[in-house]
């Protein structure tokens, strides 16, 4: 089950807790005193309706992710010796939008994001080769130009949504799992390990399936540490600003979700 709460009532039932405490009447959670107080208007966050917040960032989160596919070709010489692929400098955003659906509407409202992302980054990149495989005219000196830009490999495909699919639901999953561990605390902590999770399975799934072989192995495995360490430092850099953005969607949305006993498949449940 999936509960969501208002965020307004959640002082209202961490008191009851203190005052029943202090009593020593009965040993009450917060959680058992949140249920009591919300039972007036028990919402499924899961079946409620989609709200135009939701909606708003979904567009960014998938704005984000298809600007990141187109991007990813431009290489990035950080230093003399280290190379990033341009799309780096966006893509983590994609883990804090993840993080943002995740903590304040649950996991299953986050898994659809997550599919609406894949399935228009295949659309993308569908369009991308009907596009390039349309005849053109001789005087146009572009094609070959517009091909390295547009065009992706079927191996650089399947990297990309292998790596994309099991990055955003590991992390998606874990910072859920965290959030009922520690009973919505320290979101700073829950945000930063989530990432590492799911930064370190989209970064060595997609350097090793699109690059493994085609280069000396020591270079790939640099690849996908200085990828990863660059990945995982802009979550840290940017945890403040995830906090002001969570904080202030709970209080628009009027919910703060906790995934209770829900079943983490990715596909439904």
């Amino acid at each position: 089950m999936t509960k969501t709460t208002d965020v307004k009532d959640t002082a209202a039932a961490a008191s009851e807790v203190a005052a029943a405490e202090a009593t020593g009447a009965v040993e009450v959670t917060i959680e058992e005193a949140a249920a009591e107080t919300f039972a007036a208007k028990p919402a499924l966050a899961a079946d409620a309706p989609i709200s135009k917040l939701f909606m708003c960032i979904g567009i960014i989160f998938v704005s984000c992710l298809i600007l990141s596919n187109l991007i990813a070709g431009k290489m990035w010489a950080v230093t003399d010796s280290i190379t990033l692929p341009a799309a780096v400098i966006l893509f983590p955003l994609t883990y804090i939008f993840g993080d943002i659906f995740t903590e304040v509407y649950g996991f299953k409202k986050a898994r659809l994001v997550i599919w609406m992302g894949f399935a228009m980054s295949f659309f993308a990149v569908l369009i991308y080769l009907i596009v390039i495989g349309l005849p053109h005219p001789g005087f146009w000196e572009g094609q070959d130009a517009y091909e390295t830009v547009m065009g992706t490999t079927p191996r650089v495909a399947i990297a990309s949504f292998a790596g994309y699919l099991f990055g955003e639901f590991s992390n998606s999953i874990i910072l859920s799992k965290l959030k009922v561990a520690t009973k919505g605390k320290n979101l700073w902590m829950r945000t930063i390990l989530s990432t590492v999770v799911g930064e370190g399975f989209d970064s060595v799934i997609f350097i090793t399936i699109s690059f493994w072989g085609t280069m000396e192995n020591s270079v790939v495995l640099k690849m996908i540490m200085y990828q990863y360490l660059f990945k995982v430092a802009y979550e840290v850099l940017f945890t403040p600003l995830t906090y002001v953005i969570v904080k202030w969607v709970k209080k628009k949305e009027g919910v703060d979700t906790f995934d209770y006993n829900v079943k983490y498949n990715p596909i439904k449940g």
